[in-house]
């Protein structure tokens, strides 16, 4: 999905958030996309700084034959429109206040106060070797004024789809590096005097000390303005002290409700149709694992948002809550001050939930309480540590033991992993013999794979695509827990290590990660070094 997409989607979701205020107020409402940027201003009913304060602008002048009409927001005094009205009323006409949403406000307000900044060049993120970029880039962050800085450089990361910005302070500079569909990327190299304005920023807004002696965590969030729409940027905030000072990484959650979605997680309809069929249960565990980055709790969440209905009653013990979802109870589990997601799990099964999603199993105690819940008639969803999913069985095994009531709750395991996508303007090429030779050895047993046509594809940079790659896809791998890996689970089974259960589950047809990706790399998605890199 393209930005433009993603933008009108955020508009179409305030606008219908606005129309709901404005039946609860009482007021009209008005949808002002087609006409906000061409429908002729009212100068001087209002001042600018007036409609700055009290989020109004003036839409039409009342004459001999139509009243004052007044656009307000949600955020508009009540007191204020009182005074519009015994203003614009002594003349014997009336007053007629029309609700909008904040982005058509925002629109009005670029119009009658356009901005006087200096407009600054785009960030690029450099190719390898490429120092000319890097430099410009510095450049530019050293001349932006001081009180814009940090925010243009929140905004730019934005801009670039960057998932991390990492302020990490050198010798003699400050060393400014982007993590763009997982790949870390070095940006700009700026001058030492900027670190301390990064840090009053983060120090003021996320609620960290830029004197501690301990690693820190903070929570801070930024509204993003672009192409006439805006979402809200959740920021959580790391920050370890240095030899050469306070080093931080600023992790971007880009919050879209619209966007948490199975669709849109680029699974195939035999992936989607088990998620569908295990989550169509009352009770069961489900189970997700991978590294961080790999996008455990996008589909965690997105699962939880196909859920989310109002027959439903969901729960989530989360250490941090990175998405807050309408219609679902989030519990934030401090860990760090000695709260734990057993104990939050125990509180909240008294409140009778039909759905718990725990944030984490990272100790016994918390995964006998999931396997509990998921056998007394509710849906456990959680993230589990571990490469793949026989891998995860494997060390819940040694975590609780050969243990028949987790055979009976299980119902799914999935791994993930998160590889960049090529871009439109790919090249093909035929592999070596050695490559075809891997390849055979992955897939054996696919008989729909012409071997002696087989192309693989690598990536052509472009303007566009400074790095041949636009954007991620998913690698899923799915373990539905059947009799045989019961088997395992119960103790039936006399060896009992992650090669025994993965051999298997691909008995009863499981695809790996790595045939995954290998079979991604044939159709063209990206590449075979990227499946390398990421498996």
């Amino acid at each position: 999905m393209d930005e433009q997409e993603i933008q009108r989607r955020r508009r179409d979701q305030e606008e219908e958030a606005t129309r709901d205020r404005a039946r609860l107020l009482g007021l009209p409402y008005l949808d002002t996309r087609g006409f906000e940027l061409i429908v002729p201003l009212v100068p001087d009913l209002l001042t600018v700084q007036e409609m700055h304060e009290n989020f109004t602008v003036p839409l039409q002048a009342g004459d001999d034959d139509t009243p004052y009409r007044l656009l307000v927001t949600s955020q508009t005094p009540n007191s204020w429109i009182k005074k519009l009205t015994e203003r614009f009323s002594t003349d014997g006409k009336h007053v007629t206040f029309f609700l909008i949403s904040k982005s058509a406000f925002r629109a009005f307000m670029l119009r009658y106060d356009p901005p006087k900044d200096i407009k600054y060049d785009d960030i690029r993120i450099a190719s390898e070797g490429d120092s000319e970029t890097i430099a410009e880039v510095s450049q530019t962050l050293n001349t932006v004024s001081t009180d814009k800085v940090f925010n243009f450089l929140i905004d730019q990361a934005d801009k670039l789809g960057a998932s991390d910005i990492h302020i990490e302070n050198m010798r003699e500079e400050i060393r400014i590096r982007m993590r763009v569909d997982g790949i870390l990327h070095p940006v700009a190299n700026i001058d030492k005097d900027r670190y301390r304005i990064f840090m009053g920023e983060l120090s003021a807004r996320a609620d960290v000390s830029t004197a501690s002696t301990k690693p820190q965590s903070g929570h801070m969030q930024q509204e993003i303005h672009r192409g006439g729409a805006s979402h809200l940027l959740n920021i959580r905030v790391e920050m370890v002290p240095t030899m050469y000072g306070q080093d931080a990484v600023l992790r971007l959650f880009n919050f879209d409700e619209t966007l948490l979605n199975l669709d849109l997680l680029g699974l195939s309809d035999n992936e989607m149709a088990i998620i569908r069929e295990i989550i169509s249960h009352p009770r069961g565990l489900v189970l997700m694992v991978g590294p961080t980055g790999s996008g455990k709790s996008t589909t965690l969440y997105s699962i939880l948002n196909a859920l989310n209905t109002t027959e439903r009653k969901i729960l989530t013990l989360e250490d941090p809550i990175e998405y807050g979802i309408t219609g679902i109870s989030q519990i934030p589990i401090h860990t760090n001050d000695g709260g734990s997601f057993a104990e939050g799990l125990r509180s909240v099964l008294r409140l009778d939930p039909d759905v718990v999603m725990v944030g984490e199993i990272r100790d016994q105690d918390t995964a006998k309480t999931a396997i509990q819940a998921s056998i007394t008639g509710h849906l456990v969803l959680s993230s589990f540590h571990a490469n793949s999913t026989a891998a995860a069985f494997a060390r819940m095994i040694d975590l609780i033991g050969t243990n028949p009531i987790f055979a009976s709750s299980i119902r799914l395991l999935m791994a993930q992993r998160l590889v960049r996508k090529l871009a439109p303007n790919k090249k093909a090429y035929r592999p070596d013999a050695y490559t075809l030779d891997y390849l055979q050895r992955v897939l054996a047993g696919f008989e729909n794979i012409n071997w002696d046509t087989l192309q693989l594809y690598q990536p052509v940079p472009s303007d566009k695509y400074p790095f041949g790659f636009s954007g991620r896809t998913v690698l899923i791998e799915q373990l539905v827990v059947n009799e045989d890996i019961q088997a395992f689970l119960r103790g039936d089974v006399s060896e009992v290590n992650t090669q025994a259960i993965e051999y298997s589950a691909r008995e009863h047809g499981m695809l790996t990660l790595e045939q995954k990706g290998c079979l991604a790399a044939i159709r063209g998605d990206t590449t075979l070094e990227e499946v390398s890199r990421v498996i």
